[in-house]
C-alpha cells in the first residue's frame, strides 16, 4: 500500500511539473512575441520617419525658395541723398523643419530669418538723410525742441495715447535749462538726439564753430541724459558738406526731413494734416515742433498714417534696415 502511494505521489508530481513547464513555456512563448511585434514595429516607425522626414524637408526647401524676399541695399540717390537699405527674408529650414516634427498633422509653420543688405547707411559716407527706405512702411516723427514747453506734456500724452514713439532733437541750451522735462521724454520712452547748441545757422559757421555747437550737445546728452545718440539735426535745415562732415566724425548721421509740418508759423490744425497727409508715404520723416498745431494735429497725422498700413516710430526705427513685424503692421 505504501508503494502504491508514493508511486501515485510521484506521478502527479510529474502531472504537475509537465503542467508548469508547459504553461510557463506558452507563456514565455506569449511575452516573446509581443517583444518581436514591438521591435518589428519600432522598426517599421524607423523606417518610415527617415522618408516622411524627407518629404517635408524637399517641401520646405522648395517653398522656401518661393518666400525669399531679397534684401534692398543703401544707395545714394541724387534727390534724396542717403537712402538706407532694408532687410529681407529667408526661410530658416531647419527650424522650420524641426518645429514641424515636433507637431506631426498640423500645418507648417514657416521661421524666417532677415538678411541684412550688403551695402548700409553706414557704408555711404558721409550724406545728409532726407527719407528712410520706401520699401519699410513707417514714417518717422521727429521734433525740433529750442524754446517753448507748455505743448509738450499734451503731446506726449496724445504719443502715449497712440502707442507711438518719436525722436525729440534737443537744442543744447534748451536742455541745460530744462533737464527735468527732457528727463519726461526720455522716461515716456522717446528718442533723445542732437540739435546744436543755440540754434545756429550751421552753414554760416566755420568748422571749428560747426564742430562745437553739436560737441557741446553731445556732451549734455551723454552727461544729463546718459544718451548714446546716433542722429544731428541741423537747426532750420541749414547745414552745408563741412556740416555733415563734422558730424560723422563725432559719430553722428545728418538728418533732415521728407515733410515738413511747417508748425513754427502757427498754421491750423486742418492746415497741418493736409500738409503731412498728403504726402505720407513709406520711409517719411515728419518735422514737427513743440506747438500748438503740433499738439492739436499730431493725433490725426498718427491716424493717418496707421491707415495707410504705416506704422509711426522714431527716426531710428524708421531709418533702420530691420524688417516692420508684419504683426505690428497689421494693427
Amino acid at each position: 500500500m505504501d508503494v502504491w502511494r508514493k508511486a501515485s505521489l510521484a506521478a502527479v508530481c510529474m502531472l504537475a511539473l509537465f503542467a508548469f513547464v508547459y504553461r510557463n513555456d506558452n507563456v514565455s512563448r506569449y511575452i516573446a512575441g509581443l517583444k518581436d511585434n514591438k521591435e518589428a514595429a519600432s522598426a517599421a516607425a524607423l523606417s518610415v520617419e527617415p522618408d516622411h522626414r524627407k518629404q517635408l524637408l524637399a517641401e520646405i526647401q522648395a517653398e522656401a525658395e518661393k518666400r525669399r524676399v531679397a534684401p534692398v541695399d543703401a544707395v545714394i540717390d541724387r534727390v534724396w541723398k542717403a537712402i538706407p537699405g532694408y532687410n529681407g527674408l529667408e526661410v530658416d529650414v531647419e527650424k522650420t523643419l524641426a518645429a514641424t516634427m515636433e507637431r506631426p498633422g498640423e500645418e507648417i509653420n514657416y521661421i524666417y530669418n532677415e538678411v541684412q543688405p550688403k551695402l548700409m547707411l553706414d557704408d555711404l559716407g558721409p550724406y545728409p538723410i532726407y527719407r528712410g527706405n520706401p520699401n519699410k512702411h513707417m514714417v518717422g516723427l521727429m521734433i525740433n525742441v529750442a524754446w517753448g514747453n507748455e505743448y509738450i506734456g499734451s503731446i506726449l500724452d496724445t504719443l502715449a495715447a497712440a502707442g507711438a514713439k518719436a525722436t525729440f532733437f534737443l537744442d543744447g541750451s534748451w536742455l541745460k535749462g530744462n533737464p527735468d522735462v527732457a528727463a519726461k521724454i526720455a522716461e515716456a520712452g522717446h528718442e533723445l538726439s542732437n540739435h546744436a547748441y543755440s540754434h545756429p545757422d550751421m552753414k554760416a559757421l566755420g568748422r571749428q564753430a560747426a564742430y562745437e555747437q553739436i560737441a557741446k550737445t553731445e556732451a549734455l546728452l551723454k552727461s544729463t541724459m546718459n544718451v548714446d545718440n546716433k542722429w544731428f539735426a541741423p537747426p532750420s535745415g541749414s547745414f552745408n558738406q563741412a556740416t555733415v562732415q563734422v558730424a560723422r566724425e563725432q559719430g553722428l548721421k545728418t538728418v533732415l526731413w521728407t515733410i515738413d509740418t511747417i508748425d513754427w508759423q502757427k498754421p491750423s490744425v486742418d492746415t497741418v494734416l493736409r500738409r503731412v497727409t498728403t504726402k505720407l508715404e513709406p520711409g517719411a520723416l515728419i518735422l514737427m515742433h513743440p506747438t500748438a498745431a503740433t499738439a492739436g494735429s499730431l493725433r490725426g497725422i498718427i491716424a493717418s498714417a496707421k491707415a495707410k498700413g504705416l506704422v509711426a516710430g522714431t527716426v531710428s526705427e524708421t531709418l533702420s534696415s530691420s524688417r516692420v513685424p508684419a504683426s505690428v503692421e497689421r494693427k
